[in-house]
């Protein structure tokens, strides 16, 4: 029976396992294969790959084709999903323009802002009703998240992509995965500056 094992890290490593399969042509690939290629340790790549397929066998491998429908299976990526961008700000552009997401059958079908060049965001709820939409991605200022979120809300949308540097106030159904960019940046700048100590540079 495969596991149902749904912690932060192991979640954010499955992308990078789709990822890295994506580039491969053989037919098999086998974990020690993979590990390696990601400088990952091999033992986790195994226990990974176990929780959410079947198909490794001892001295081959996983079908390179299988595995990666397991990991799209199992990251719900075999389904399309429909997404909005609210905040067409410098980072709502640039998001809006990125085609990395089409990888995992996410697209982006509308673009929200209080200027005239985009659709109003208080036109959101009729625009749900007209088009099926999984996911908002938020991109506001701090002091206007949370009056958007619960326009957000309240157009049925189940799940919000939080990149303004404020935790929101949703209720228990609603899902959101906060992004801190400035906090991300910190905890670069701090790994670096103890591989410089430890280095002595």
């Amino acid at each position: 029976m495969l596991q149902n094992c749904q912690t932060e890290a192991f979640l954010e490593r499955l992308p990078i396992y789709l990822n890295q399969l994506s580039q491969y042509s053989s037919d098999y690939v086998s974990a020690s294969i993979l590990a390696k290629d990601l400088g990952l340790g091999e033992v986790q790549v195994r226990k990974d790959l176990a929780k959410i397929s079947r198909g490794g066998k001892p001295k081959v491998g996983y079908i390179l084709n299988d595995l990666k429908a397991d990991i799209e299976r199992y990251m719900g990526f075999d389904q399309p999903t429909n997404a909005v961008i609210i905040g067409m700000g410098k980072l709502g552009r640039s998001l809006y323009n990125y085609h990395g997401f089409q990888q995992y059958h996410i697209e982006i079908i509308g673009a929200f802002d209080i200027r005239e060049s985009f659709i109003h965001v208080d036109q959101l709820n009729e625009y749900c009703q007209e088009h099926h939409i999984d996911v908002a991605i938020l991109t506001v200022p701090k002091d206007e998240a949370q009056k958007i979120s619960d326009i957000i809300i309240k157009a049925g949308i189940k799940a919000i992509w939080n990149f303004s540097p404020t935790r929101l106030n949703v209720p228990s159904d609603v899902v959101v995965q906060n992004e801190n960019l400035a906090v991300s940046l910190s905890i670069l700048i701090k790994h670096y500056n103890d591989r410089r100590k430890n280095h002595g540079l």
